[in-house]
């Protein structure tokens, strides 16, 4: 090994586990007070810093990130009341903004990210207008902490009408009629917890606004260990709906009172009955309830509210066996009859049709541009004059910004596309399949320069241009589905000649409720076979070679490529590991990590510490091994995902490694998990795409 890495001690430390010896040699490395992390950690930002500045063609590269970037974005509307409220980003802004547009079409921005903190180290976490239009409430949050504060302006004015309620991370907000008064969620004080336990007791408010007492929303079983609560008020200002997850079990529980009677919070669902549920008291009085209740991808139930228990639901939509369930919208026309609009994905590509609300039967479908995703899904309110039977649709794919459509009339027409002209690359894109370890058919989402050959149906070689550098990704958790949509590393990489490659991994919700469970707890070892298998496809192809192949992913994902490097360090040349969980078998004790234990295992308990110590990336290290080219980022601020997995993984693998490709930790300091700006963003792609271009051979 060429490369000479900074000191790091190795302790003799092992613990003994439900009859397993854990050795953790690097645990010294998870405080970041101790002044021997410091030191290493200044070391490593120095050789880090170093390395990535010397790679070539970085200057290149961060100007066609720019350029693509600079498409900015367009949002679908909010209508209340006649006004329209949306985000856009303009090119040259570093956030989107939010804007109204009043009923005689004049626009204004309402909220600036960049006017109220010019460092660009303020968030706008979530938004949200009264039904009335007349007040908003929105959240910030600043360098990267995700610790929202929930603020409250008058639209006409733009001035903040009462002072900001801060603990309101994650916080849902829904207004009852007339905008005076909103429900909300809240952490409790931090001398209402244990000690480091804040972040995992919530409760629900009810709140006038301009008052400092707000009163407790109460009921049978409400107030569970670490829940996240959803709140929902019907239109009519009579129902309240309380949703609750414990940590990110998708297991919904669910609660509803009868506001205008005064009644209590009434259980509907616990997690007992371990099913996903959304629900809503629509306009026709009705609750619709969108569910996995027998139904793995999803299907429509309806009930009275004041009959809202499993036991009275009946079916509207059936469940469809090839595609998944996302969202309803209801769209009342001009003449008076009443559509449901349903957004389906069919292995993962966006689908819109309309069902009768009456008794569910088909009524068509709602054309889109092409194979894409939807970023928005809206209609206006009844007190909007002019818009009945419009619909709007954000939509998105592989080369094309957000877009804004309008359907009405039976036809779909382009409304809106994003602000900035860019010269998008000429990419052609399609879904391949492939056959994982276990026999299960995975499809992935290939991108390659437009011109290159279709090897992979015929099962050859490429016979145009040959195998080519080829970054692939993934996440495969927490149900979460990765679908087409403009992304700027993307076309970036392949306008450079190589294929970018997304795939549908088990523990996503790409094929509904059951994928996602074939990829978890104890079978999280598919979702690794899964990506080896989708890269020994590519190679089988003529895609790419071992020698050619990078694998990229963040926080799960940055578990997935983890697991990936040490399972099979041969197959893959270069990673890029992101804001990872590495170390599983300590991931609960740090930050939020224990609400994580449904989808992962918990250590506590023997066989699910089987679970997590049979992949757990950190675990897996082992010395004299040639392991391939690794970048780690993370960002200091990240208050999900502690940064101390990915040192302590560094310092194994830099000490583990026999081979000459180099190991590097990228800190960023001032930004988290989530939100950044488009220049942080920039600088961020820029070393990473720079990183794995410069070991697989892609010339940028």
């Amino acid at each position: 090994m060429t490369q000479r890495y900074p000191d790091a001690e190795r302790l003799d430390l092992v613990e003994h586990l439900h009859g397993h010896a854990v050795a953790d040699p690097y645990r010294w490395l998870e405080d970041p007070e101790d002044p021997r992390t410091r030191a290493w950690s200044a070391a490593e930002d120095e050789l880090a810093t170093t390395a990535l500045q010397a790679l070539p063609g970085r200057e290149e590269l961060a100007a066609h990130l720019e350029e693509l970037l600079s498409a900015g974005s367009v949002s679908a509307p909010l209508w209340r009341a006649g006004r329209r409220f949306s985000t856009r980003r303009d090119p040259g802004q570093q956030f989107a903004v939010v804007l109204v547009t009043e009923p005689d079409g004049t626009e204004r921005v309402l909220l600036d990210p960049m006017a109220i903190d010019p460092s660009g180290l303020t968030t706008l976490d979530a938004w949200v207008p009264d039904l009335e239009g007349r007040r908003l409430a929105y959240q910030l949050s600043t360098g990267g902490d995700e610790h929202s504060v929930l603020h409250v302006l008058d639209v006409t004015t733009g001035e903040d009408v009462e002072p900001p309620i801060d603990r309101c991370r994650y916080s849902s907000v829904a207004w009852v009629p007339g905008g005076d008064e909103y429900f909300y969620v809240r952490m409790v004080d931090e001398r209402e917890a244990p000690d480091g336990q804040q972040a995992f007791h919530r409760r629900v408010w009810r709140h006038r606004v301009g008052s400092p007492d707000d009163v407790l929303v109460d009921g049978p079983g409400l107030y569970d260990d670490h829940t996240y609560y959803g709140v929902q008020v019907s239109r009519d200002g009579r129902w309240l709906i309380v949703t609750g997850n414990v940590g990110t079990a998708r297991r919904d529980s669910m609660w509803i009172a009868d506001l205008d009677a005064g009644g209590p919070l009434v259980p509907v669902l616990t997690q007992a009955d371990d099913v996903q549920a959304r629900a809503w008291v629509d306009r026709d009085g009705l609750l619709y309830v969108l569910t996995t209740d027998g139904a793995p991808r999803w299907r429509l139930m309806v009930t009275e509210p004041e009959n809202p228990g499993r036991g009275h639901w009946r079916e509207l939509v059936a469940e469809d066996p090839g595609s998944v369930l996302d969202a309803v919208r209801r769209l009342e026309q001009p003449d008076g009859e009443t559509l449901l609009v349903l957004l389906r994905s069919r292995h993962a590509v966006a689908e819109l049709a309309l069902h009768a609300v009456v008794d569910g039967a088909p009524r068509g479908t709602v054309p889109l541009p092409g194979p894409g995703s939807l970023t928005g899904l809206s209609v206006a309110d009844r007190d909007t004059p002019g818009q009945a039977g419009k619909l709007w649709i954000g939509w998105t794919d592989f080369v094309t910004p957000a877009q804004l459509h309008r359907y009405e009339n039976g036809e779909t027409v382009l409304e809106a596309t994003a602000p900035g002209a860019v010269a998008v690359p000429d990419v052609r894109s399609e879904q391949r399949e492939f056959t994982s370890a276990d026999g299960t058919t995975v499809r992935m989402f290939v991108l390659e320069p437009a011109g290159c050959a279709d090897a992979a149906s015929a099962g050859g070689r490429a016979s145009t241009g040959g195998p080519r550098p080829t970054l692939v990704t993934g996440y495969g958790g927490f149900g979460i589905s990765r679908e087409p949509a403009y992304t700027a590393s993307a076309l970036a990489w392949v306008a450079a000649g190589g294929s970018y490659v997304v795939v549908s991994l088990r523990g996503g919700g790409e094929e509904g409720d059951a994928w996602h469970l074939a990829g978890n707890r104890g079978n999280k070892q598919n979702v690794f076979d899964d990506l080896h298998a989708a890269a020994q496809a590519l190679v089988d192809a003529g895609t790419t070679t071992p020698e050619q192949l990078s694998i990229l992913g963040g926080s799960n994902g940055g578990l997935l490529v983890g697991a990936a490097l040490t399972q099979r360090p041969e197959l893959y040349r270069a990673v890029v590991c992101s804001a990872p969980l590495l170390d599983m078998v300590r991931y609960e004790e740090f930050s939020i990590g224990r609400t994580w234990n449904d989808e992962y295992g918990t250590a506590d308990d023997p066989e699910e510490l089987g679970w997590l110590l049979s992949y757990s990336p950190y675990h897996h290290v082992h010395p004299g091994t040639a392991y391939p080219a690794v970048l780690f980022t993370v960002f200091e601020s990240d208050t999900r995902v502690d940064p101390l997995h990915a040192r302590k993984m560094c310092a194994a693998l830099q000490h583990a490694t026999s081979g000459d490709l180099p190991v590097l930790l990228r800190r960023e300091t001032g930004v988290g998990h989530g939100a950044r700006s488009v220049a942080r963003t920039v600088s961020l792609t820029v070393d990473q795409l720079a990183f794995l271009a410069a070991h697989t051979g892609l010339e940028i």
